[in-house]
Formats: C-alpha cells, sequence, structure tokens
C-alpha cells in the first residue's frame, strides 16, 4: 500500500509519483517551515521585533502567518484536500481562516484596550 503510485498531469505530460515520494516533499516542506520558524524565534531579528503592524509585533505576524501555512499544507496533503471539488476545499479552508483572523482580530481590540486602561491609571494593576 505505501508503494502506491498516483497519476498526476503536470504541463500535459503523465507523471507517476510515488506514496514515498509525496510523504518526503511534505516532511521537508513541513520541516522548512519550523526551521524558519525556530530560527526566527532564536534569532529575533530587531526589524521584525521593533516593527508593528496592527499593534503586533511583525514577528508574530510571521509566526502566525507560518503555522496557517503549515495547517493549511497539512489539510492539503493529509486530509486530501487536493483530490476534491474546489468549492469543498474553500469551505473547509477559507472558514477557519477567516475565524482564526477574526478572533485574532478581537484579540487584539480587547488586548490594546485593557492594555491602556490600566496604563491610564483608570485602574491599578492587581496581578
Amino acid at each position: 500500500m505505501a508503494h502506491e503510485h498516483k497519476l498526476e498531469i503536470f504541463r500535459g505530460l503523465v507523471k507517476f509519483k510515488s506514496n514515498v515520494q509525496k510523504i518526503w516533499g511534505v516532511l521537508i516542506f513541513l520541516t522548512l517551515v519550523t526551521a524558519v520558524e525556530v530560527g526566527l524565534g532564536i534569532a529575533k531579528p530587531a526589524a521584525l521585533t521593533g516593527s508593528y503592524f496592527l499593534g503586533m509585533k511583525l514577528l508574530n505576524w510571521i509566526f502566525i502567518i507560518l503555522t496557517l501555512v503549515k495547517a493549511y499544507y497539512i489539510a492539503w496533503d493529509f486530509m486530501h484536500l487536493r483530490d476534491e471539488k474546489s468549492s469543498l476545499r474553500r469551505a473547509i479552508v477559507w472558514t477557519p481562516i477567516f475565524l482564526i483572523c477574526y478572533l485574532i482580530f478581537i484579540l487584539l481590540f480587547e488586548a490594546d484596550y485593557i492594555y491602556n486602561v490600566f496604563k491610564d491609571g483608570y485602574m491599578s494593576w492587581n496581578f
């Protein structure tokens, strides 16, 4: 079963790709993205930690985006979304991405409000 082949059409050419090759491709891609995340987390470049976008450091945005890329790719490969119709793929993938972006938006604005309330002295820090 691990050595089954899948027919792929690439630019008019018929090509067979084994499952072993696909697994290695997934491993390499996820390893590279994770290595970039870990490298940025260790190095913490000043250009990314000192710059802000929508109230959050650019480094944090990069982590969020790379995590979403990994989640999408895992769903694409392991849930076999590449073989489904595009409407089903969009329904499965875009819905959680929209909800995650909405959650990030809510968390950032609420956290900024609470920070400003504490900073301006309307309430004292009790923790």
